[in-house]
């Protein structure tokens, strides 16, 4: 099994945050199969880019913005998806930040259900091509938001880098309320407007973030299940998801990295670089 480089406690108990891999694609429909094997690659491509060798010494490179510094970092390795649910609730109970490597982005409802019976309704920001927001089938990976209904407070909730909607799922969002941004929205208003938003919608540091790879463009990840053009740069990804973590989360995943589909491993190394800056804006209390 490969394990993160940056674990550096030997167990759950002397951590702050927690990586965990789920390597299942059960609930995904894509024609694009292989997510089951996106947390190792990203694992790997974390060793490999974000460290140098020199010397016979490991030496990690520092995160543009943040720090790792002082925070303890377990790597829980590879769990089944039906033991995620009270891994989850556990850490939550614990004050533990999970950071979850999938996977069919099916995954979010499992940690918002067990984020919400710990917590209650959290606030959501949701990076993704596709609202997954269908109503008339349920229990899937396009359908995550209606699954998750009861545990997600749509008013300080948003998504960004939508491009791909169905009608229903663009109904669904208006009848709850649900802010959603798409790529013109940001080229129009710019980063600071969006990131003001995002700020605004930080639900006191209890908001749990997703990031499905496929809100990126296609020339900057083309290794994901269902690619859609004219997504997010992979810079203004990170900066946004920097903005949001540093006013507090409760959680993080990222999915929908199909290997089998990448090109020279870049979607590999940018997952690892959006884990990399996740992690240092993480403000450990």
């Amino acid at each position: 099994m490969v394990l993160f480089r940056h674990s550096n406690v030997d167990n759950i108990s002397k951590s702050d945050i927690v990586i965990i891999g789920v390597s299942d694609e059960s609930k995904s429909h894509a024609r694009r199969k292989g997510t089951s094997k996106g947390p190792d690659i990203i694992r790997i491509a974390s060793n490999e880019s974000n460290f140098f060798e020199r010397n016979g010494k490991i030496i990690p490179i520092c995160p543009m913005y943040g720090s790792l510094k002082n925070k303890k970092v377990f790597d829980n390795g590879n769990i089944k998806r039906q033991d995620l649910y009270n891994l989850i609730f556990n850490l939550i109970s614990a004050k533990k930040i999970p950071i979850i490597l999938g996977g069919d982005h099916s995954i979010t409802t499992i940690a918002l259900q067990a984020i919400g019976d710990c917590l209650g309704k959290v606030g959501l920001l949701y990076f993704d091509a596709h609202p997954d927001f269908v109503s008339s089938t349920t229990d899937y990976y396009g359908s995550i938001l209606t699954d998750s209904t009861n545990y997600i407070d749509f008013n300080k909730s948003l998504m960004c880098g939508i491009r791909s909607a169905e009608l229903e799922e663009l109904e669904n969002a208006t009848k709850v309320g649900l802010e959603i941004i798409s790529p013109i929205d940001i080229a129009e208003h710019g980063l600071l407007k969006i990131s003001d938003i995002i700020k605004f919608k930080n639900n006191n540091g209890k908001r749990y973030i997703s990031i499905d790879l496929d809100c990126i463009d296609p020339a900057f990840a083309p290794g994901v299940s269902v690619p859609s053009p004219s997504g997010l740069s992979s810079l203004d990804l990170i900066y946004l998801t920097k903005i949001a973590i540093s006013s507090g989360i409760v959680g993080l995943d990222i999915v929908e990295y199909t290997p089998d589909f990448d090109i020279n491993n870049i979607t590999a190394s940018l997952a690892a670089r959006i884990l990399l800056e996740s992690m240092a804006s993480i403000n450990i209390s």
